[in-house]
């Protein structure tokens, strides 16, 4: 059985005939090893190519969102129904001039953005697309994936003191605050997880949701942890920064906050790694609470068609948890920020306790 995506694309290029013959060329060389690397470099693009293209997909359908809730247009002019659009905003951020504040740190300005979009890449690495669609399952999946979304804050910490600016600095501090507040009922939420499936490993997760309760309700985690999707999924969208928790930015008080002096490229990073994070994240719910790719008719798809088929089960649920998240941002008011911190220590921690205690009730009963 394949079991990820280099195994898949050596299945593949079986398929084809064509993996046998170059084997054959890099063994009578011995440099079998370069095959290996070739291979996963060929991961590596394709992660990022579809990471590019998921972005300038999110962003226009952020706005059409958007315009549909306000009753208005959106993107029209630039292709049909405005596809092309960001296609144009990244031709107008390459052309902007890259300014860096005369009293800013110059290297540590420059280096902030790679550092946000880094992770926000990097976090797709133990995540399941669909069957056989991983870069690698890791053993301790999910515990990456939260150590590797902690590193984030700490790139806007470094933005926002480098750019010598008294807004981007608060912006940057009511970042890492917000995400010490909600990371603990995140992680909280995802242990109780954990501790229903035995393992941190996201496929296993996945699998453990495979099959249905009276041949009719899937086994998803939603049905047996409500309350932990509830958390799960308000922690995730304040650690992204998005409304009703964007106290990184509010551009009411602090004009863009951490990237009040970024432009060009530099920006352009900066809004990449926040699309990224939105797909990576929204994923993660759909892995951890609705099943991943599992559906019940998967079992009945004929075996050539299961990654396809799954990829496209997988893409769906994350889209839905996606409009959620944009639909919220153009329905709720930003919070105070004392009201964001009072719910993260005083709300969500304690029930995210008690969702665990739940968990650990249902494992000692057999339930799961």
């Amino acid at each position: 059985m394949i079991a990820n995506a280099y195994e898949l694309i050596i299945y593949i290029l079986n398929l084809f005939r064509v993996y046998e013959p170059i084997k054959n060329i890099f063994q009578m060389l011995g440099i079998e090893f370069v095959l290996q690397i070739i291979i996963v470099l060929v991961e590596i693009a394709i992660l990022f190519v579809f990471v590019l293209l998921t972005v300038m997909f999110l962003t226009w359908m952020e706005r059409k969102v958007v315009a549909m809730v306000q009753a208005r247009y959106g993107p029209m002019v630039t292709g049909p129904r405005g596809l092309l659009q960001p296609v144009m905003d990244g031709v107008k951020l390459i052309g902007k001039e890259d300014i860096i504040p005369a009293k800013a740190d110059r290297w540590i300005f420059t280096l902030a953005p790679f550092i946000v979009f880094v992770p926000a890449l990097l976090v797709f690495i133990p995540l399941p697309f669909g069957q056989s669609l991983i870069i690698s399952d890791l053993r301790v999946g999910l515990l990456y994936i939260i150590a590797i979304s902690a590193v984030s804050p700490i790139a806007l910490l470094l933005a926002g003191w480098a750019s010598n600016n008294k807004y981007s600095l608060m912006g940057a501090m009511r970042a890492v605050a917000q995400d010490i507040s909600y990371t603990i009922p995140l992680a909280l939420a995802a242990i109780a997880i954990v501790l229903l499936t035995g393992s941190l490993s996201t496929v296993d997760i996945v699998n453990a949701q495979s099959g249905t309760w009276f041949g009719i309700i899937p086994k998803w985690f939603i049905f047996l942890q409500p309350l932990g999707f509830i958390l799960f999924l308000i922690a995730s969208i304040a650690e992204m920064g998005r409304i009703p928790f964007d106290f990184q930015e509010s551009e009411s008080e602090l004009v863009a906050g951490f990237f009040t002096e970024y432009s060009g490229m530099k920006f352009a990073m900066f809004f990449l790694a926040e699309y990224a994070h939105l797909f990576a994240v929204s994923g993660i719910v759909v892995t951890l609470f609705l099943g991943g790719w599992s559906f019940p008719i998967l079992p009945f798809v004929p075996a050539m068609l299961v990654p396809l088929v799954s990829l496209g089960v997988f893409l769906v649920k994350t889209y839905a948890v996606i409009f959620f998240a944009m639909w919220l941002r153009d329905t709720v008011p930003r919070m105070r920020i004392d009201q964001l911190l009072n719910l993260g220590w005083k709300i969500m921690v304690p029930l995210a306790l008690l969702n665990l205690l739940l968990a650990g009730f249902l494992v000692t009963a057999g339930v799961f």
